[in-house]
């Protein structure tokens, strides 16, 4: 069964062969979790590969946009000691408005 997924997903997705060298614990984690779930090595290995990009990805384009917004020149801060002293506000009766 393992091996028709593998083959119908190759005919629908085009893909690259890639090598990487992995630590000998990382490899036996790998094939550990890969039979766990019966399932490939290079499967699990594909999927941990395009979670981890798909995190950083995410991560690196919202910097990118934050920072292109911090250097607009109508960009407004608010100063780091403020931020803290309402954010200790949360949860309490005293609860500040944000400050601006």
């Amino acid at each position: 069964m393992r091996a028709e997924k593998a083959a119908a997903k190759s005919v629908t997705t085009p893909s690259k062969i890639v090598t990487i060298r992995l630590s000998a614990s990382t490899f036996r984690r790998l094939r550990k979790l890969a039979a766990a779930i019966d399932r490939s090595e290079d499967s699990v290995a594909v999927q941990a590969v395009e979670s981890y990009l798909d995190l950083n990805e995410w991560q690196t384009n919202a910097i990118r946009d934050a920072v292109r917004m911090a250097n607009r020149r109508n960009a407004k801060f608010v100063d780091h000691d403020e931020v803290d002293a309402w954010l200790a506000t949360w949860g309490t009766a005293r609860e500040s408005k944000r400050p601006r």
